[in-house]
């Protein structure tokens, strides 16, 4: 029986690929490529010399369509994205709900893929955890998508790109507290793979001071928002430290809006205990 094809395709070292993806590839009619000419050089290396067609975010739904005649011709159809398993913030969406729609078969041909990668090796809670994709690029949405998890209690992931990821992890810092706990992996299965695990406070400092860490493809896993273990009713243990610190120099207010910059909390949670206890 026909069927489209979803193959992952490796996300650095080329030999991650699977048999069984390349046995797809080499027996499928037509291969839907996110990109071409990078797919070419992935099928020139292990001499697949089935047919590319571009299918991307901006395919229109004519190329979705000559998709769907090919599995109607009865031919079968393989997706790949750049990197990874296609659909996974990558394009694929339309055309796999088409051809289920249609009632022809789909059959993923399991992968890598980053962020499981990434989340296996991060020393991160992985029971529980939410894939966001990529940040709004516009600083007010980014901030609004952010408050709007910042007490999520799972593992949260994002990936993210070189030219943002200073802004993105300012924004996180912002939102879930300069002290939440941040792993980064970067250029995962390549040459340069790194995982920075710290704070997003230490990790701006990182980036300040090596400029090597804002290069490549990358995935930030954060760790998922805990409820306050401290004695204190209403804020955590380090932001007692934190205000603690601010009262002796600073007035009540002006402290409870530090710390809840740094810490991610309510300020006027903050500004309630220094009123009961820090004073």
């Amino acid at each position: 029986m026909n069927a489209l094809y979803i193959v992952a395709t490796p996300i650095g070292n080329l030999e991650d690929i699977s048999k069984r993806a390349l046995d797809v590839l080499q027996k499928a009619d037509i291969i839907a490529a996110e990109d071409t000419r990078h797919s070419a050089r992935l099928c020139q290396y292990f001499n697949i010399s089935t047919p590319l067609t571009p299918y991307h975010d901006h395919s229109n739904e004519q190329q979705t369509q000559r998709l769907i005649e090919r599995l109607a011709q009865g031919q079968n159809v393989a997706l790949i994205s750049d990197a990874g398993t296609p659909l996974i913030s990558d394009p694929g969406y339309r055309l796999v709900k088409t051809a289920r729609d249609a009632g022809y078969k789909v059959i993923p041909i399991p992968g890598a893929c980053a962020l499981v990668a990434a989340l296996s090796a991060s020393g991160l809670p992985s029971d529980r955890f939410s894939f966001e994709g990529f940040l709004p690029a516009k600083t007010g949405a980014r901030a609004a998508k952010l408050d709007a998890l910042a007490k999520d209690p799972r593992t949260l992931i994002f990936y993210e790109s070189p030219h943002r990821i200073e802004d993105s992890i300012r924004a996180m810092g912002d939102a879930f507290g300069a002290l939440r706990e941040v792993v980064l992996a970067r250029e995962i299965s390549k040459t340069f793979e790194t995982f920075i695990a710290s704070t997003f406070a230490e990790l701006e400092t990182i980036f300040a001071t090596d400029a090597n860490q804002l290069k490549g493809e990358m995935v930030v896993m954060v760790h998922g928002y805990l409820e306050p273990q401290s004695d204190t009713p209403g804020i955590s243990a380090d932001a007692e430290k934190i205000m603690t610190v601010l009262l002796a120099e600073l007035p009540v207010k002006q402290a409870a809006n530090i710390a809840a910059k740094i810490t991610g909390e309510k300020k006027n949670q903050l500004y309630s205990w220094a009123l009961e206890y820090g004073k």
